[in-house]
């Protein structure tokens, strides 16, 4: 689950991070009330008002812009607010903006240069162990400097039996050239962001830019976090902060009717149970020259009401030109998935407009192919998986 900006930054502060101020707005008037607040509270003459979209590159799309009065505050969030935002992480499309964040300017002059760095804190799938990724290159895409400067990014190892430990934090500090106050603000803040991390079962914390301020103070000026979905049920707190309207429309009814799907952008619409053999099953499209549409796990019970939600789902893509279904019948047995497919599709009546072929394997697989070839429809049955993949080939042309 993405959060906003300003929701990781929450998450940040209540873990002892320093961030950079801000106050939510959902209207030009609400913006500059939430200047005047931010000007009583840090002293701030000038404020950065950002875009609240889940995306990254909000500055290269004109998301991100400084005013320098309350006039200017006014001016801008009535240009952002509204918008369709694009970025090199949206669609063409772009995302529609609902709110804004406006924030305390923290770029002042001071006794020295200010300085920006990135950081992340993630999950290195290849060990099996968290790392911090960081590097003295912040305010950039993290891409490009991996691509042109890959010396310039570092990354700490950190053992989960131990956590990551003070000298650790310090050889961050040490890499990202601190030294003086700035380098004990910085073995805090790496220290805080990791408890952050560990303790909200986030998936990531990616942090750019990680600001040193020209008075050395170590802060959070952006906060990109993901929380672990899995985990979503004992982080109630966390789970009250998604915002349905930044995900996938479609799979967020999936959600809301029990179902595991995710969107892609394929031809061949996927209906399987358990996620080893949903995987397997897109490997068998792409086989069968076609690219899959979705991954739809519909679990161990396919009766006829979950296949006909997980028909309806699927054909709300347009790209869909023909559905495969796969089950394998081991709690569930194959000749009740092959009724409920019937049932399913005579209830939906000229809904279904393209190819269907169904591969049920297990307990009663026999029956199963009965009952679909005795049905009348226009459904093609399979049991054997190259069987499945001949009839994609096939119907797809």
């Amino acid at each position: 689950m993405n959060l906003h900006e300003y929701q990781g930054k929450e998450i940040l502060a209540s873990f002892g991070v320093r961030i950079q101020r801000g106050i939510v707005a959902h209207s030009p008037k609400e913006a500059v009330a939430a200047a005047k607040q931010l000007t009583a509270e840090t002293g701030t003459g000038w404020y950065v008002i950002k875009a609240q979209v889940h995306a990254g590159g909000r500055g290269k799309g004109g998301g991100v812009k400084l005013a320098k009065n309350l006039k200017e505050v006014e001016e801008i969030a009535d240009s952002i607010i509204g918008m369709n935002l694009v970025t090199p992480q949206t669609s063409a499309a772009g995302k529609k903006v609902h709110q804004v964040l406006v924030a305390e300017d923290v770029y002042y002059p001071g006794a020295s240069e200010t300085s920006e760095f990135y950081m992340s804190v993630l999950l290195d799938r290849s060990k099996g162990r968290n790392m911090v990724m960081y590097s003295t290159e912040g305010g950039m895409d993290i891409e490009e400097v991996a691509d042109k400067t890959p010396h310039l990014i570092f990354t700490e190892e950190v053992d989960p039996a131990t956590g990551l430990l003070p000298f650790q934090a310090r050889k961050i500090a040490f890499n990202l050239g601190l030294s003086g106050t700035a380098f004990k603000e910085m073995t805090k803040f790496v220290t805080s962001l990791y408890k952050a991390y560990v303790e909200s079962d986030s998936n990531m914390f990616e942090i750019n830019p990680v600001l040193k301020t020209s008075d050395d103070k170590i802060m959070a000026v952006d906060a990109k976090v993901s929380i672990d979905d899995n985990a979503l049920y004992r982080r109630k707190q966390y789970a009250e902060m998604r915002d349905l309207r930044e995900e996938n429309p479609i799979e967020v009814e999936a959600r809301s009717v029990g179902l595991s799907y995710v969107d892609l952008d394929g031809n061949v619409g996927c209906m399987v149970n358990g996620a080893g053999l949903a995987m397997a099953t897109m490997d068998l499209i792409k086989m069968a020259g076609g690219e899959p549409a979705n991954f739809l796990d519909v679990g161990g019970t396919a009766d006829a009401k979950r296949v006909e939600e997980a028909f309806r789902i699927i054909l709300k893509d347009p790209e869909v030109k023909a559905i495969l279904i796969n089950i394998f019948g081991g709690i569930v047995r194959c000749d009740r998935v092959a009724q409920g497919v019937v049932d399913a599709y005579k209830n939906m009546g000229d809904a279904i407009k393209v190819p269907i072929i169904v591969r049920l394997q297990g307990t009663n697989a026999e029956l199963a192919k009965e009952i679909i070839d005795n049905s009348g429809l226009a459904v093609h049955s399979a049991v054997q998986f190259q069987e499945a993949a001949d009839k994609v080939k096939e119907v797809l042309g």
